[in-house]
């Protein structure tokens, strides 16, 4: 989302490369370019305005510390500005309530239905709570169907009533089912909005009223840009809503609305929807957007997916296999498995420092590992746990198989032996050995 946000901010800190202090001059010439860089991605003038006067402000007469240069300082003034811009502390979700009731806000086409799903799933694994899914969009064709096969797939029990028009009562009966079956999270989908429609506006206050819920979110589509903070702003007149949920971060958008949004309704971003799948939510951490943008990458989070996937007892199993030698193929499709359950590939690899300007313009498929799984399926079990076997003929039959050619083949397995001498060097710590390998196998997908 950010990419161009990320350039132009690069950009700007080069006006200071060279420089051997920070001077009035060359702090304006460089936040004129960091405010042009806000504009372009679409924040707030005001905002922009207001923060790269708070920048400046901290700027002048700083003393540059003797293990940094001056870009390097404006570089950290920025990632703390834009930190506070978007929040500054992580936001948590009020899940204190016997049960806990949540209520969806937002306009038609946020994806307010499928966050509440994501919402549901998250809450369900990462919390280990038992919610209901309430259907109180009595307006849109299919809306309900869209919730029933949303919690089907997800395992979550969806509470409808098809011959009411009336969302308080559907609502409330939601809840008292919920308090009646022990579920201890209520999530409520309401119908999409318009902030101009009155009576539109009127019923969601009315079921705030009625059911006084823990959490009230007000759902965005990121990529609707300043829009999308001016409609916050008027319906947190209305409903004075805990927090936002941005959706579509991974779409093809400025950001501005993720910028801006605190600074306009005070009100902090509690989670953002990274991707079309159930599991692709998150919950948003300021400071590490913070790092994203400035193309630092995000590696806590990474660790954290990785943490939430990779199981220790196999982590050892692993382990002890590498230092043996018996790290085969089966071994290498396991970890590509999950690797894939982590989120989508080129998510990852944005989290990676640096990784988003080499990436920049590279479209990565989320199938990136298709041929080297089809290569090894086509392996017998032998081969898989023994690849030093694999002859000619062999690789001409794996090649045939898997619809690939033996050149690639052949390069799959001379990359699988490098990256497992590499391993096998972790392990004994051949640090500047290793980092030669890792140079030699920049071609590896």
């Amino acid at each position: 989302m950010f990419d161009n946000l990320s350039e132009k901010l690069d950009k700007a800190f080069h006006v200071l490369k060279g420089h051997g202090q920070i001077t009035e001059v060359n702090v304006a010439e460089t936040l004129k370019e960091v405010r042009r860089a806000l504009l372009d991605a679409d924040v707030n003038f005001k905002t922009a305005k207001a923060f790269t006067n708070s920048v400046k402000e901290k700027a002048i007469g700083q003393d540059v510390l003797s293990s940094l240069k001056p870009g390097q300082l404006m570089v950290k003034l920025v990632k703390d500005e834009l930190t506070e811009l978007m929040g500054g502390e992580t936001a948590g979700i009020d899940l204190s309530g016997k049960p806990s009731i949540i209520l969806m806000s937002g306009l038609q086409g946020s994806g307010k239905t499928t966050f509440s799903g994501k919402l549901a799933n998250f809450l369900k694994n990462k919390k280990t709570k038992k919610p209901l899914l309430v259907a109180c969009d009595v307006y849109r064709p299919a809306a309900i169907d869209q919730l029933h096969v949303v919690g089907d797939q997800l395992g979550v029990e969806v509470y409808s009533d098809r011959g009411n028009n009336d969302p308080v009562a559907i609502a409330i009966a939601g809840i008292n089912h919920a308090k009646a079956n022990g579920h201890n999270v209520v999530i409520i989908d309401t119908a999409g909005r318009l902030a101009v429609d009155e009576q539109m506006m009127t019923e969601i206050a009315n079921i705030h009223k009625a059911i006084q819920p823990n959490e009230t979110l007000f759902v965005v589509d990121s990529m609707t840009g300043q829009d999308a903070v001016n409609t916050a702003k008027a319906f947190n007149d209305i409903l004075n809503f805990d927090g936002v949920v941005l959706t579509k971060l991974d779409g093809d958008t400025r950001g501005g609305a993720a910028l801006s949004i605190k600074s306009v309704v005070d009100k902090p971003i509690k989670f953002i929807g990274t991707g079309e799948k159930l599991d692709a939510i998150d919950v948003f951490h300021p400071s590490r957007m913070a790092d994203r943008i400035l193309g630092m990458g995000d590696v806590v989070s990474l660790v954290e997916r990785a943490q939430e996937q990779f199981d220790e007892e196999e982590a050892r199993k692993l382990q002890k296999k590498i230092a043996k030698n018996q790290f085969g193929f089966d071994d290498f499709l396991n970890q590509i498995q999950q690797i894939k359950k982590m989120g989508s590939m080129k998510d990852l690899l944005g989290m990676i420092p640096g990784a988003g300007k080499a990436l920049k313009g590279i479209d990565i498929d989320d199938d990136a590992f298709k041929g080297i799984e089809a290569i090894i399926h086509s392996m017998t079990p032998e081969e898989r746990s023994n690849p030093t076997i694999l002859n000619g003929s062999r690789k001409k039959r794996v090649a045939k198989g898997s619809g690939t050619s033996i050149q690639e083949v052949n390069q799959l397995l001379k990359q699988f032996n490098q990256m497992s001498k590499m391993m096998k060097m972790m392990q004994g710590g051949g640090g500047r050995k290793m980092m030669q390998m890792m140079n030699n196998m920049k071609g590896m997908p």
